[in-house]
């Protein structure tokens, strides 16, 4: 891992963030019944604020069904939010409509997570990748040409390659094609979802690097969604920690992957393989399984499956404060300034191996 790439990011003043995320909501009705009624909500994202700073990668982790992946469609405004704002270079584009949102589109692009469902099949790569310019009149005719040349160039493509269809490239190169087309207008923010889930161990390091290098050369800010933490650990400058739609940790990649402080954050640690054999680490096996986002438990949402929990755990929602620095937890038994020792734990709520 690049160790200047992985350095702590301080807090973003305000007039230096590209995303800035207050309070974000997105709930979902649930139907039922032969009147279609709405009988209850999905808490997807309940609360969640963050910001991005130009050149930083901000990343958001935890398990399958959190919400990472709504948080970055609602970012978007591919998904309309319920409540909170999103504050895009400035501007408060929660609740732009359609016509007054399409110039900000510009400025944040999408990577998705399927190289191969996310193109077009019945379009060459050269159509895929000119359409934003097309859409946004930036460019025509030669100047096209060569900016598309230009871009294929970049992301490791041949300039021939345009011509070619989604189905005659690889896995690898299909998501260079994705990175082609969010980088052709100039963005100011790129999500990347999950963007090396699907490739090869050894494709997603080549991946990851041009997206470093991208952003060294374009000053690009990064929401990068992901479960992978050696992939978060290479890429990441502050990592978001998020468990049933909270953000229940937010640190400096040094930070979390050195000392973690939210119990969630310490299990999903425990969980990943070391790179190296023979070493090992102590598991920690939560018990239970993830609470339903229809109806999460009272408190802190993680108390039901916490080894450390208390009572106040069950009654009262810890806030999100900054105990260090550059570090941020949502813990009721983490004190503001420490210390932090490694917390007891109760026997009948965890088993370790």
């Amino acid at each position: 891992m690049n160790s200047d790439h992985a350095a702590a990011i301080a807090p973003v003043p305000p007039a230096q963030a590209v995303l800035r995320v207050t309070d974000l909501k997105k709930h979902f009705p649930v139907h039922r019944g032969l009147l279609s009624r709405v009988v209850g909500q999905v808490y997807a994202v309940d609360g969640v604020s963050f910001e991005i700073a130009r050149g930083e990668t901000l990343c958001l982790v935890g398990e399958s069904g959190c919400g990472k992946s709504t948080v970055a469609k609602t970012v978007m405004r591919l998904q309309e939010p319920t409540s909170g704002s999103v504050i895009l270079s400035g501007v408060d584009i929660s609740k732009l409509r359609e016509a007054e949102l399409r110039p900000h589109r510009r400025q944040m692009q999408i990577v998705f997570q399927d190289p191969y469902a996310s193109l077009n099949p019945h379009l060459s790569a050269g159509a895929i990748v000119s359409e934003p310019l097309t859409n946004f009149n930036l460019a025509s005719g030669r100047e096209l040409e060569q900016r598309l040349a230009w871009l294929f160039e970049r992301v490791g493509l041949h300039a021939d390659a345009t011509k070619k269809y989604p189905h005659e490239f690889s896995g690898g190169q299909r998501q260079r094609l994705g990175i082609a087309r969010a980088l052709a207008v100039n963005p100011s923010l790129i999500v990347a979802d999950e963007p090396v889930s699907a490739l090869d161990v050894s494709v997603q390091a080549q991946v990851l690097n041009l997206l470093i290098d991208l952003q060294e050369e374009f000053g690009l800010a990064y929401l990068f969604i992901s479960h992978d933490l050696a992939v978060v650990e290479h890429i990441g400058h502050r990592i978001a920690v998020m468990y049933l739609g909270r953000i229940v940790e937010l640190a400096g990649n040094a930070d979390l992957f050195g000392q973690p402080l939210h119990p969630y954050s310490e299990a999903l640690l425990a969980a990943a393989p070391l790179p190296e054999p023979g070493l090992k680490r102590e598991h920690i096996i939560l018990q239970g399984d993830v609470p339903s986002p229809v109806t999460p438990p009272s408190g802190c949402h993680f108390h039901t499956r916490c080894p450390y929990a208390q009572e106040r755990c069950r009654r009262e929602t810890p806030k999100l404060e900054q105990v260090l620095p550059t570090h941020w937890v949502a813990c009721h038994l983490r004190p503001v300034g420490g210390p932090f020792e490694r917390l007891p734990t109760t026997s009948q709520s965890t088993n370790r191996f």
